[in-house]
């Protein structure tokens, strides 16, 4: 629903920060990760993750984009809320925590506060093979950002259209494979499409 915030930062601690987006002041709560990399005041531009339970609408902010797709990642998997996940960026930075999870380094992810050997071996197990082939860290390219950007934008318009996310991912993965990979997010779309 909320791609991104950016405005006027008011106020700034490790949990959480108020932003002035055109006079309207939005609570975003933040990782560790997250507040090293925010200036002290000034303007400033957070990727946005809305978490809609029944008692409460939760903003979530990530300076990068990276941090919010592991976070997305994260609550994903069963028993592993926001808040769990919030806490895991804020112990590990995303490239570190995903190298942990694609790496099956079950003693990293036990030193994070709240997690267990079963919810690190659930963790692995169902983002292992999903993060091992994603570019991160120094690595990634610019050819994988914009790849990544390609799959996302293909992945929103799909499930707008009422796909479930899991069925259009591996649609989307396969319709890469079988192109010369200058697909536009409109050919992709089309050729999943055609494909179902």
């Amino acid at each position: 629903m909320y791609e991104y915030f950016e405005g006027e930062l008011v106020e700034k601690n490790p949990a959480y920060v108020v932003l002035d987006c055109g006079g309207i002041g939005f609570l975003l709560n933040i990782s560790i990760n997250t507040y090293d990399k925010l200036p002290a005041s000034g303007k400033c531009k957070l990727y946005a993750h809305l978490a809609i339970r029944e008692d409460a609408h939760i903003i979530y902010g990530f300076a990068e984009q990276q941090e919010r797709s592991v976070f997305r990642d994260l609550i994903s998997v069963s028993g592993v809320g926001a808040a769990t996940a919030r806490v895991m960026l804020s112990a590990l930075s995303p490239a570190e925590l995903r190298q942990a999870i694609v790496t099956s380094d079950v003693r990293k992810l036990t030193s994070i506060k709240g997690i267990g050997e079963k919810s690190a071996q659930r963790i692995i197990v169902d983002l292992g093979s999903k993060l091992g082939k994603e570019p991160f860290g120094a690595a990634a390219s610019s050819f994988g950002t914009v790849h990544n950007k390609l799959k996302q934008e293909s992945l929103n318009a799909l499930e707008t259209l009422g796909y479930a996310r899991n069925i259009a991912e591996k649609a989307i993965e396969k319709a890469l494979k079988e192109s010369d990979g200058s697909l536009t997010v409109e050919e992709l779309v089309k050729k999943v499409l055609k494909n179902f």
